[in-house]
């Protein structure tokens, strides 16, 4: 896949996320890869669990700060990406389930109701802040029967266990929502239609 060259800093996604990583790939941009290592468990234990919509977005944002500024301390000169989502419904936080059995109770929780992504974004460069950005989209679940549930379960199989909200949008997961409000990229957990102009104006995208 062709990629655009820049004469700014080296772009570094703070992130093991194969899905982030293919958002910037496909976009045409030349980054690297450094797993951050962070905690998240230590962070969210700081927040009070609420759906406040500006509680979830500094949840989200403070994750994405830890993650970022970790890698940034390393990775001298460069420009680094950190990201989360944290998904919100009805005065809870959903974090990815653990086992089947999670992901069930979750899905049946979410049918007939609108959940929230919020998708933090942050740059950091040299072990300081220098951009940041939530994104929202609001998702509605449409009453589906036990029986389709227990059925895309068994077709999802363990990929249920790798996103929030036990969906990929583009797969069968698109068969649970009546409605959705947001861009995909957002969806995703990495709004590239925020992130570019920043990239551009720090010279690691192209103009």
């Amino acid at each position: 896949m062709a990629t655009y060259h820049t004469n700014g800093p080296r772009l570094v996604l703070a992130s093991g996320s194969a899905v982030r990583a293919r958002l910037l790939r496909d976009a045409g941009l030349a980054f690297e890869v450094r797993d951050s290592h962070v905690d998240e468990d230590v962070v969210k234990k700081r927040f009070a669990e609420s759906d406040d919509r500006a509680d979830t977005d500094a949840l989200a944002l403070k994750l994405a700060d830890e993650k970022a500024l970790a890698v940034s301390r390393i990775e001298t000169g460069a420009l680094v990406i950190g990201a989360d989502q944290i998904m919100s419904c009805e005065g809870r936080r959903y974090d990815k389930p653990r086992d089947m059995a999670e992901a069930r109770a979750n899905l049946l929780a979410l049918r007939g109701k609108t959940h929230t992504l919020h998708s933090a974004m942050v740059l950091a460069k040299d072990g300081a802040i220098v951009w940041r950005h939530v994104g929202h989209a609001h998702l509605a679940m449409r009453h589906f029967s036990d029986e389709f549930l227990d059925e895309y379960l068994n077709i999802c199989g363990e990929k249920v266990k790798t996103s929030v909200g036990c969906y990929q949008l583009e797969g069968p997961g698109i068969q649970l929502f009546d409605t959705i409000d947001g861009d995909y990229f957002t969806i995703l957990g990495l709004p590239l239609l925020a992130l570019l102009p920043e990239l551009r104006r720090q010279g690691t995208a192209p103009i």
